[in-house]
């Protein structure tokens, strides 16, 4: 299948689920993890029993289920799977907030990047699973998609890297949203 461009297409008549509800990840190193996602995305433990943690940071029971599992191999890096799971934020001074939190938690992201559709910032968990946080940065699909038929996505699809130590310092300047999520070309 191809397409001749990027581009939010209009819905279809397919059935569709109501919403993304629950990431399962197994580990050797359960209450590391559970600490870690408590921090990294608010999130309240729901359960906790016999080698399972369900966590939430709305109303559903959980939204990710971390299972102690000593039986399995470790991880190998550089193979197929997962590349990374993300989470959208409402704005980027949500974006910005959860940023210099994490920081201040000790928690580094590894990649910085807009990518032009989000500004996104993501993070290694413990055991090396990859997580985007990210700020969409167009207000209407009308707009995203008037930006996608530009060429830009084409010419630059991954994005351009950033600094949120620099966005985070600009905003707090009082440089607007709209102007720090601009799409940038390299």
């Amino acid at each position: 299948m191809s397409y001749a461009h990027a581009q939010v297409p209009e819905p279809d008549d397919a059935p569709k689920p109501a919403y993304f509800a629950h990431i399962v990840l197994y580990t050797k190193q359960r209450e590391t993890m559970v600490e870690w996602y408590r921090k990294v995305l608010g999130m309240q433990v729901t359960a906790d029993t016999q080698g399972l943690s369900f966590l939430t940071y709305d109303d559903e029971h959980h939204r990710v289920a971390v299972i102690q599992r000593d039986d399995l191999d470790d991880k190998v890096p550089n193979t197929i799977g997962m590349a990374h799971f993300a989470y959208n934020y409402a704005s980027l001074s949500d974006l910005v907030r959860i940023y210099e939190y994490l920081v201040s938690e000790g928690i580094q992201p590894y990649r910085q990047i807009n990518h032009g559709p989000t500004t996104s910032i993501y993070y290694r968990d413990p055991d090396g699973n990859q997580v985007e946080l990210q700020t969409d940065n167009f207000d209407s699909v009308e707009a995203l998609n008037a930006w996608f038929a530009s060429g830009a996505f084409d010419r630059e699809p991954i994005g351009v890297e950033i600094d949120m130590a620099d966005i985070a310092a600009r905003f707090h300047a009082g440089e607007s949203e709209a102007d720090l999520k601009r799409p940038l070309q390299s």
